[in-house]
């Protein structure tokens, strides 16, 4: 059966803010909830970006059945991998097992910022391998050392260690990184419903994964009104993730999408009142073999009002329909 999640959209909202959406979105029915790890918004518009493992932290005090999932960490630049593996095992413990990391190569626009510069792809896929397998090392208990060619660990040991391993997800654009990252994953993440991502991933032996998908949404009573949100707050989706990953600052990515029309940003995002349009949308995921699929609601003062369509038309429409 397909499972319907919640996106904490650390871009768009507080960190107080998110924490309440947190605990909102579990009683609306969701079965998962995920959260970005940004260091910038996309787009000045958007206007957040608290630090999303305090936040995390915050949430699996609100929740209690929930999983909740980094949607998705870079564990390259920014953070070292050591210090995520210690940050994920303390979230899986306060959630009682709930939690899964997920990890991808990362984005210029975050990973800039401590001053080293931004690698090309290949060597960020290298980086995301090694750290995975330091990760992967620190979660089977005991010391680590490490002396790759991206990372140095030394006498590394988790001290807290949860009773259910931390499960690892990463998120993969094509047969390459599946062929990569597969074997040493236990769920697949990608944000396009590509049936043959799904074929891939399987292929590798791992047929039993979650494939877990995110589709943006812009719910709202005026569909004209959602569609100059929408365009406001999102129209950097329209770049495609090999710009994504590259473009440095806000301003960057408002200077890219300044010719994107409202119209544009409506014909690839669901907008308005019409669930109907929103189920069609989010069932190209099941279609495609996704398992799993976090829903992102746009704008963030049309949160509380989502949850409540979520809870009584979105979530049903959509489980009638999967």
């Amino acid at each position: 059966m397909t499972r319907y999640g919640y996106t904490l959209m650390t871009e768009q909202s507080g960190p107080a803010d998110l924490v309440r959406y947190a605990a909102a979105a579990e009683q609306a029915g969701f079965d998962f909830e995920v959260m970005s790890d940004h260091y910038s918004p996309w787009l000045d518009t958007q206007g957040h970006a608290p630090y999303a493992w305090s936040t995390l932290g915050a949430v699996t005090q609100v929740t209690e059945r929930v999983e909740l999932m980094t949607y998705v960490t870079c564990p390259t630049l920014r953070y070292h991998p050591a210090v995520v593996a210690q940050k994920a095992a303390t979230v899986q413990i306060l959630s009682d097992g709930r939690f899964t990391l997920g990890l991808g190569a990362g984005e210029n626009l975050n990973e800039h910022v401590i001053g080293r510069g931004w690698p090309p792809v290949q060597v960020r896929h290298a980086m995301l391998s090694e750290a995975i397998d330091i990760i992967g090392s620190l979660f089977d208990g005991g010391l680590v050392d490490a002396h790759g060619e991206h990372f140095q660990t030394s006498s590394a040991k988790l001290w807290d260690l949860p009773d259910t391993r931390v499960p690892i997800a990463v998120a993969v654009s094509g047969p390459e990184s599946i062929g990569r990252f597969a074997p040493a994953a236990d769920h697949m993440i990608a944000v396009e419903p590509r049936s043959e991502l799904v074929s891939s991933w399987d292929e590798t032996g791992r047929a039993g994964a979650r494939k877990i998908g995110q589709i943006p949404v812009c719910w709202g009573p005026d569909h004209d009104a959602a569609v100059r949100t929408a365009h406001e707050q999102f129209r950097w989706f329209a770049g495609g993730w090999k710009v994504n990953a590259d473009l440095p600052t806000p301003a960057g990515f408002a200077g890219a999408t300044q010719f994107v029309r409202p119209q544009d940003v409506a014909d690839s995002i669901p907008c308005g009142p019409d669930i109907a349009a929103i189920v069609e949308a989010v069932q190209a995921f099941p279609s495609a073999g996704f398992t799993d699929i976090a829903l992102i609601q746009i704008g963030d003062a049309s949160q509380a009002d989502f949850l409540e369509v979520a809870e009584k038309e979105i979530l049903p429409a959509l489980r009638a329909a999967g």
